[in-house]
């Protein structure tokens, strides 16, 4: 799987530029084994350093190597996926805040698409 399109690294990098802004999520990434959802809103101009909320067992805001989430392999072959179907309007401030609230970006999915009246992706349907 193309984890990051040309269309998504172009609006990353044009969000890295712009720091101390409260962008909205251009990509989630998952481990669809288990634990690690990550929300992706800038990209730094080397390509390799994203900043985001990131969430291993607690939701944080804070920078991670795409590199490293691109190594990472699960069982079966397997590695992190892109969520084909995740879409925003909300800026990161809300997803972080609603990640906390409920305890997980998982969490905050659901609450956020139930406020919204919308339905979470399919990926997260099912999963803690």
């Amino acid at each position: 799987m193309i984890l990051l399109t040309s269309q998504h690294r172009d609006r990353l990098l044009a969000n890295g530029r712009e720091p101390d802004t409260d962008h909205v999520p251009v990509v989630k990434f998952f481990n669809p084994f288990g634990a690690g959802v990550w929300l992706a809103t800038e990209l730094d101009a080397g390509g390799d350093v994203m900043f985001g909320l990131a969430d291993l067992g607690y939701p944080e805001l804070g920078f991670w190597s795409f590199d490293e989430l691109r190594s990472i392999r699960l069982p079966f072959g397997m590695g992190i996926e892109r969520d084909l179907h995740f879409a925003s309007d909300l800026p990161i401030s809300i997803w972080a805040e609603a990640a906390r609230e409920t305890g997980s970006i998982r969490g905050a999915e659901q609450l956020l698409y139930a406020r919204a009246g919308q339905r979470p992706s399919d990926e997260n349907i099912g999963r803690p």
